[in-house]
């Protein structure tokens, strides 16, 4: 696999990829893809491959028909190329950590999207427990939930534009703290325990109740 940062091109094509292949369940742009990544890099325990590559499409049957291996392949390890990528900058090289927020264009003017981002970082979240945040690293998480969460819509309407651009210029140092605090406070691994196969208890076995009855005549009724 390659490393290093993405290219324009490399972008635009796991941009591309993810809208063709996508779903109301889904990831849909690059955009959201780096704030998930993002999540999941900063989560406090390991989340294996196999489970966020399925939640970027929304679980096990929302899983694209791809047209080949090829694409299948190039699409896995680009966004693993891309991942790497993220890690490095919150881990070594902070100072060049920047999220990849959306732009659109309107009456003239370059605008900053964030809400894909943080859309995108909140499902990342959601594949982990991320309780037990201490107060400023729950504000951090909050200043990101601001704008990954429908519910607070309403709230960022009544925001003035400079509120509204301060709280865009906190999401980044949000994420690099909650990214520093995890990695210095990581949660054990939950250990999913193995199933047990009971004995089955015959209708003529003695009742476990300890009554001295069969199973049939006492329990089971």
């Amino acid at each position: 696999m390659k490393t290093g940062p993405l290219n324009e091109n490399e972008l635009e094509w796991l941009d591309d990829t993810l809208a063709t292949h996508g779903s109301e369940k889904s990831v849909l742009d690059v955009s959201e893809l780096d704030g998930m990544l993002t999540a999941i890099l900063s989560a406090p325990n390991d989340i294996e491959p196999a489970d966020w590559l399925l939640a970027v499409w929304g679980g096990a049957d929302a899983v694209p028909r791809w047209k080949d291996e090829r694409e299948r392949d190039r699409f896995i390890n680009l966004t693993l190329q891309h991942m790497s990528d993220i890690a490095e900058r919150l881990g070594e090289y902070p100072d060049q950590f920047e999220p990849l927020f959306g732009t659109r264009e309107e009456e003239g003017q370059i605008l900053t999207i964030v809400e894909e981002w943080c859309f995108g970082y909140m499902r990342g979240v959601a594949l982990a427990d991320w309780s037990g945040l201490p107060e400023a690293e729950q504000q951090a998480l909050d200043a990101i939930a601001l704008h990954g969460k429908e519910e607070n819509f309403a709230r960022l309407d009544t925001f003035t534009a400079e509120e509204f651009i301060d709280s865009i210029e906190k999401i980044a140092p949000a994420a690099l703290s909650l990214f520093d605090y995890w990695t210095a406070h990581p949660k054990a691994a939950v250990v999913k325990q193995p199933v047990r196969n009971e004995a089955k208890i015959g209708r003529n076995d003695p009742c476990p109740c300890g009554s001295g009855k069969k199973y049939k005549n006492c329990c089971q009724q």
